[in-house]
């Protein structure tokens, strides 16, 4: 797995964003049943500045993010909770997928906010961005809720509890 890791901000390096990273990629790699070795995904450990930047070039939403997302391509269903294409392998027989940034400070301040573990909330995060490189949305409803069954299902097989269950929640 071609896994290439920026680390803008040193934050990162301390929360373990490089094991973290490949323990979450690696997750949603196996689960579409790809090899890893085969996959290209970069990876950007930036601050809410850098974030904020990249959020109002490609969104035009000129504010912090938790994490963003650009896919090799467009591998989105047509029809509402229909599962996406497979990437394939491009003719160096490589996947290109694309690339994630995560922002550590709106990471820290959502898993604190949270009561959740900061290593536990960036794999939900980099999971949540993998499966928008593999045209996973939560735009629509049907769409969301196949997501948020994925997420959930490698979160738990990473020992991660279901970020979209409150403590409260009986």
């Amino acid at each position: 797995m071609t896994l290439d890791i920026s680390i803008e901000d040193s934050r990162w390096h301390q929360a373990g964003l490089e094991p973290l990273a490949a323990e979450a990629v690696t997750a949603v790699l196996t689960h579409f049943t790809l090899d890893p070795a085969d996959c290209e995904i970069s990876l950007l450990g930036c601050g809410d500045a850098r974030i904020a930047e990249l959020n109002a070039e490609f969104r035009e939403k000129a504010k912090p993010t938790n994490v963003l997302s650009w896919p090799a391509e467009d591998l989105a269903a047509e029809e509402d909770g229909g599962a996406p294409a497979l990437p394939e392998a491009d003719f160096t027989g490589e996947i290109p997928l694309g690339d994630i940034a995560i922002s550590y400070e709106t990471c820290a301040r959502e898993a604190q906010a949270a009561g959740k573990p900061l290593g536990d909330h960036t794999r939900h995060l980099i999971v949540h961005g993998m499966l928008h490189l593999f045209g996973y949305d939560h735009i629509r409803e049907r769409d969301a809720a196949l997501m948020e069954e994925i997420e959930v299902l490698l979160l738990g097989k990473m020992g991660v509890a279901n970020p979209y269950m409150s403590e409260d929640a009986s």
